[in-house]
């Protein structure tokens, strides 16, 4: 008997919006939580991506924000670089807060005055011990033979349960990717671009993101009509 893999639920506005009221007032780190919520909603980066982000992925040396971060392909899935922007004014205020966390906590900080007074190679999120994620090494069997790569399957949990803590089922980092895939979709109605921001390399593995959410992408074509 075969068994259907569950996808990652996609929100609805309203959903987010619940989900960064309760991860601010649940857990330990909230403004460390509330900006992986930021991040995987707003660019689409995958779990580990975000685990070996680091500070100088993210900043300038100035200690501004990079509003486009280049993703190496040394941390990529596949590894393919690629542009990640981050534009949106919530989510920058939001690793504005996390950053301001770290500091008081003293967590990677350098006696340099650049990029903020952080050190530049440090990872940009932390656990709540103030260490970097650890990674896994696991194997995936293909018709080619079996890959190695790495996963991040702590920061994974740690995502996970921000939805859990919301009450909202299915949730996990990815459904950052799927809400992501399906406003991009009702926006320019271009899965090229969906294909683009998600960072597929065929368009084939972009397909099912846009099932998730099949009333947007229904109003969508209903647009399109008019």
């Amino acid at each position: 008997m075969t068994t259907t893999k569950r996808q990652a639920t996609s929100l609805r506005q309203g959903q987010f919006r619940h989900l960064i009221r309760v991860a601010g007032v649940t857990g330990r780190m909230p403004q460390r939580d509330q900006m992986l919520l930021w991040i995987t909603h707003t660019t689409g980066i995958r779990v580990t991506e975000l685990a070996l982000l680091r500070i100088d992925d993210v900043l300038h040396q100035s200690g501004a924000i990079r509003e486009e971060v280049y993703l190496r392909a040394a941390i990529t899935k596949g590894c393919r670089a690629r542009n990640i922007h981050l534009t949106n004014a919530k989510c920058t205020a939001a690793i504005d807060a996390w950053l301001a966390e770290r500091r008081a906590r003293g967590w990677g900080v350098s006696s340099d005055g650049t990029y903020r007074g952080f050190l530049p190679h440090s990872k940009l999120v932390l656990t709540h011990k103030g260490r970097s994620f650890e990674l896994a090494i696991k194997r995936r069997v293909l018709d080619t033979g079996v890959k190695e790569y790495r996963a991040c399957d702590a920061l994974q949990q740690t995502i996970s349960r921000l939805y859990r803590q919301a009450g909202i089922k299915l949730g996990s980092s990815h459904s950052g990717r799927r809400t992501l895939a399906a406003r991009v979709l009702a926006a320019t109605r271009d899965v090229e671009t969906v294909q683009a921001v998600l960072g597929h390399q065929e368009l084939d593995h972009t397909k099912p993101y846009l099932s998730v959410d099949q009333q947007t992408i229904r109003r969508a074509f209903e647009l399109a009509l008019v």
